[in-house]
């Protein structure tokens, strides 16, 4: 199969950088969009150009030991290649092209002899720290050749604890030369869509604790594996999204994940559990009853973020809150594998056509149910910015309002934008409310019913001028956008313009005060288009479109209005008799 051109762009990007430079290039690429591909080509004409190199391709994971081999056996079948890893039962030394799983190969430089380049796939899990396998198998590779060149491949280019892995003392790689992100490989058509809900469950982490650099196991547990909290969740999830056809639930813990995949056994779904100490050959016949359709759903405590291609993923239950950028990114890419129609050719159409053959076939998105608060957490999934560990706890300066979810400093004693004052504790706790955050930056435009609206005053800050806040009620939701009466431009033709669909009468309102003083005449808002807004998690949908009530609104909930009602309209302000 021909390569696409990202896959192209990557592998030329990184024999440019060593013609300029011998530092160690870092890939970064989405997941479900090929690395295998990149790697096994790049392992080819570097072959091709120099037919005495020798290459070692490592992981983590056996079973991208094995599809990374095959991947580059199927490109060319005459490859000098083997493989090493205890699960397959190979140790094949002297390959000249070598595929390796870290555990198997760690401490076994001397019997490896002489590389020139180390393929790393998944480098995100390089640590920083010397004394750990990957960290002392290139040091004694380097002993060996010290001009063995790295490169590495990822999804994500921020370690699990935060930081960027060409930034920060330690780090392996020196420069990203090739990005391709899950937000140009959903617009390019080679990746499906994700979609996030607001879900009705959430988790109290009230005394969750953190050590590590990550919630305590311990703490999480009894915060969240409760008869009665399983059952809530399990039924919202087949509620809500029962028609999926293929589920990942990503639980903390094995003894957490036993009692999810108990509640939906005994809600009538298929499901099975997979961990750490599964063994491979029962994980392996787990994963190809799911693929097959023989199971519906696999719990797992987390195993499964990295390394499993399983193409018709089209749910994913996140009830694992990570304090790890990485893992959270890793996750939800469970999702994004295309199924095209039967006989579709997606290098033969541009993106748009690519885009409607997955909208048109039987996984046109993924749906994310983000029962943990992940999402609130790290942001929408493809635009994540990992925090710098510090030299302290590692905990973050930030803060999150329990009641808007605004972002505060960690000293804050009162939000900036409700007003709530924070609660002072050692151990976090966050909203218990669901969640209302997009799982991308940038969704398709969707439609929302509009059971309420109210118009404030919002004073313009740095003199810039005054403007009518709009607060939307969505279901359990509150959406925000601004109106400029007073303004210039676009800003005050939408103005208008929203005045007039609304049944507003002529002239339109000049000043913000004329508006709150005439917002009788309105109809209401019967529903509101939105699209994600990323950037400001106090307000993180944007508003694009209206569509009017047939009923005029109220300025408050007694409809009839009641006798006593003082909200504005019934006087002018500057008209009132002040006492003072």
């Amino acid at each position: 199969m021909a390569l696409r051109y990202y896959q192209v762009e990557a592998k030329q990007a990184v024999m440019d950088y060593w013609a300029e430079t011998p530092g160690n290039p870092l890939v970064v690429s989405a997941t479900g969009t090929g690395k295998a591909m990149m790697q096994a080509s790049l392992t080819c004409d570097l072959l091709a150009g120099w037919s005495d190199l020798r290459i070692m391709n490592t992981t983590h994971v056996v079973e991208l030991v094995e599809s990374n081999f095959k991947e580059l056996v199927g490109m060319s079948p005459f490859a000098p290649c083997g493989i090493w890893a205890a699960s397959l039962g190979r140790s094949d030394r002297s390959a000249q092209v070598l595929f390796s799983q870290i555990q198997s190969v760690h401490d076994k430089a001397v019997q490896i002899g002489h590389v020139d380049i180390l393929q790393i796939d998944e480098a995100h899990l390089v640590p920083f720290k010397q004394a750990t396998m990957y960290r002392r198998l290139i040091d004694a590779l380097l002993e060996v050749n010290p001009d063995m060149k790295v490169n590495g491949f990822t999804a994500t280019d921020f370690r699990l604890d935060g930081g960027r892995l060409t930034e920060g003392e330690g780090r392996l790689f020196d420069a990203v030369v090739y990005d391709y992100g899950l937000r140009r490989g959903i617009d390019d058509g080679y990746l499906t869509p994700i979609t996030s809900k607001p879900v009705g469950t959430k988790y109290d982490m009230t005394g969750v604790g953190r050590s590590m650099g990550e919630y305590k196991a311990s703490d999480y547990r009894e915060a969240v594996d409760t008869e009665s909290l399983n059952r809530r969740v399990v039924e919202e999830v087949l509620d809500t999204e029962g028609h999926r056809k293929k589920a990942l639930i990503f639980c903390r813990g094995v003894e957490h994940a036993g009692h999810i995949r108990d509640e939906f056994r005994r809600q009538g779904r298929s499901v099975e559990l997979v961990h750490g100490g599964t063994p491979a050959g029962e994980r392996r016949r787990t994963i190809e009853d799911l693929k097959s359709g023989k199971l519906w759903g696999v719990v797992n405590d987390n195993i499964l973020s990295t390394g499993t291609n399983i193409v018709g993923a089209d749910l994913l239950v996140d009830l694992y809150r990570t304090m790890s950028a990485s893992r959270y990114v890793q996750r939800a890419g469970r999702l994004t594998r295309v199924i095209y129609p039967p006989g579709f050719d997606p290098e033969a159409v541009e993106a748009e056509a690519r885009r409607a053959a997955i909208a048109s076939w039987i996984k046109p998105n993924g749906r994310y149910m983000d029962f943990a608060g992940n999402i609130s957490e790290h942001g929408p999934v493809d635009m994540v910015q990992p925090r710098k560990p510090g030299s302290g706890s590692g905990e973050a300066p930030i803060k999150i309002c329990p009641e808007c979810e605004e972002i505060c400093h960690a000293s804050a004693r009162v939000c900036h934008c409700c007003g709530n004052e924070f609660v002072f504790e050692e151990k976090p706790k966050f909203a218990e409310r669901p969640t209302d955050a997009p799982i991308l930056s940038s969704e398709a435009t969707e439609w929302r019913t509009v059971t309420d609206r109210r118009f404030d005053f919002h004073q313009g800050k740095a003199g810039k001028l005054d403007s009518v806040k709009v607060t939307y009620i969505c279901a359990m939701t509150g959406i925000r956008e601004w109106l400029g009466p007073g303004h210039h431009g676009k800003f005050k033709s939408n103005t208008d313009r929203f005045w007039a669909i609304h049944g507003g009468q002529r002239p339109f309102p000049k000043t913000v005060m004329e508006w709150l003083e005439r917002q009788l005449e309105l109809n209401t808002t019967a529903e509101i288009a939105v699209t994600p807004n990323p950037g400001f998690k106090s307000n993180p949908w944007k508003v694009t479109d209206h569509k009017p009530g047939t009923e005029r609104a109220h300025v408050n909930d007694n409809v009839p209005t009641a006798a006593n009602d003082n909200g504005i309209g019934h006087a002018r302000w500057d008209e009132l008799e002040v006492p003072f």
